[in-house]
């Protein structure tokens, strides 16, 4: 956290240490201190100037936008709570590594009694700065070296090479990102990518080189996420033992699309939430921008949070998704939903329901999949705020679906199939949250509703992710 900074002279007698001003600093008024308070907080003053000083290749006129509302204030009270302001959203920009506050009376010609000058003494971030750390997904793990370039044109632009080598999957990318002056979270994006993942549970390896674009912006209390997108795919065989179903769909497709996403989050936390709720819509259109990818994709996620008694915390998500295709060719299996899994359907391998082809799982043109679950403190560590609070004890209840669907049939009919054939799974156990980052979860899972050619996890199941049902 930064400090602001007030330098008090006549008229303005400021006085304590709640404002960080030392009594050898300022001239000492005999009045009584509830007097001085009234004088400090309801003295009117004006802000005349504003100075930076350290800037190098920022251009100042993308910095009025973020201050521009400390020119409003109209107490030293109301001063300082929107000179801090000020400083988050300069902060927020990611071009400053440091950001404090100085405010004086001011001086020269045209200073008034009571006038005020603020100073926002910055340090600029270095032109470029490299990153190295690991991230963990939906069941594995990944060492991520990145190197950026903040600021670049000076008015908070930022291009980014990211390299990552995981488990399953390795990838490289170069990305522009450049936001709205005065409307930091409305911004746009250009990337360029390769990435080659394997995916043993299809006996698939994809390689998918693309370039996309995305623009960012808030409506009311929703975040919404314009992209277009082309990728060139290539599907190839990861073993001998590949199926033939999998094999016909080897070589190389084209796909351009677009898609939309709105969310909207209350949750405290997006890890480990103890109230709040989260709504997700996503859809895809390809096929009309070029390609040889037909299809209109939508996909939900909804999940709910309760406090209860103890500390304990009862929350339920549904998740749902249809995938239409366009014209008389047949979806990709690269485009199809899964299901299963530590992370959404527990007590089952990772997707492993749904169709499948000599133990080859082919994805799924429908699914839907809900929870409920119970998070209790420890028992035996029941105390918040220290290394316990990082624990919590685990109980839930899991179902869900996958299958295709003859779109000729009618929803009635779609909504049977999706119906029939659930399968559940309940047990206990223990997540750990890794900080924002990640959590971690040892369960027990009871599956139950199997069908022909599930592969199950009957017992000890363990997850990792950012991402769980």
């Amino acid at each position: 956290m930064g400090t602001v900074h007030a330098r008090s002279l006549d008229p303005l007698p400021m006085h304590g240490p709640e404002l960080g001003i030392h009594t050898d600093d300022v001239e000492v008024v005999d009045v009584e201190p509830r007097t001085k308070q009234e004088i400090l907080e309801n003295k009117d003053v004006v802000v005349q100037h504003v100075h930076f000083d350290g800037l190098g290749r920022t251009k100042e006129d993308i910095l009025g936008y973020e201050i521009a509302d400390v020119f409003n204030a109209k107490n030293f009270i109301d001063v300082m709570q929107k000179s801090h302001q000020a400083r988050q959203k300069l902060l927020r920009l990611g071009i400053f590594r440091e950001v404090e506050v100085v405010i004086d009376t001011s001086q020269g010609k045209d200073a008034l009694p009571n006038g005020l000058d603020i100073t926002f003494e910055v340090v600029e971030l270095r032109r470029m700065t490299g990153s190295y750390n690991t991230m963990v997904g939906n069941n594995e793990g990944s060492m991520v070296l990145g190197l950026k370039l903040p600021n670049l044109l000076g008015r908070a632009e930022k291009l980014t090479f990211q390299f990552s080598y995981g488990t399953k999957e390795t990838s490289y990318g170069l990305s522009f990102f450049k936001p709205q002056p005065g409307h930091f979270e409305r911004s746009f994006s250009l990337n360029l990518y390769k990435v080659t993942g394997q995916f043993p549970w299809s006996s698939l390896r994809e390689t998918d080189r693309g370039f996309s674009t995305d623009f960012n912006f808030p409506i009311w209390k929703t975040n919404h996420t314009l992209k277009w997108e082309g990728v060139w795919r290539e599907l190839g065989c990861l073993a001998r033992t590949t199926s033939f179903a999998v094999r016909e769909e080897s070589g190389h497709t084209l796909k351009s699309s677009l898609s939309h996403a709105m969310v909207i989050d209350t949750r405290n936390s997006a890890i480990l939430p103890k109230k709040g709720a989260l709504l997700k819509i996503n859809q895809e259109l390809a096929g009309y921008t070029g390609g040889d990818a037909s299809f209109l994709k939508e996909d939900f996620e909804l999940q709910l949070n309760k406090q209860l008694i103890f500390n304990s915390v009862l929350s339920a998500s549904l998740w749902g998704g249809l995938l239409l295709p366009i014209g008389d060719k047949p979806t990709s299996i690269a485009d199809r939903f899964y299901l299963g899994g530590p992370t959404s359907v527990r007590g089952f391998s990772m997707y492993s329901i749904g169709p499948q082809s000599e133990g080859d799982y082919l994805g799924g043109e429908a699914y839907w999949a809900g929870g409920v679950h119970l998070y209790t403190p420890l028992p035996f560590w029941p105390a918040q705020g220290g290394f316990g609070d990082l624990f919590r004890t685990h109980f839930f209840l899991n179902a869900g679906n996958l299958c295709n669907l003859n779109y000729g049939e009618g929803p009635r009919a779609h909504l049977q199939k999706l119906a029939e054939c659930i399968r559940w799974s309940y047990g206990a156990g223990i997540v750990l949250r890794l900080g924002n980052i990640a959590r971690l979860e040892l369960n027990y899972c009871i599956p139950m509703g199997v069908q022909s050619g599930d592969r199950i996890c009957d017992g000890v199941q363990f997850g990792a992710g950012i991402r769980f049902l």
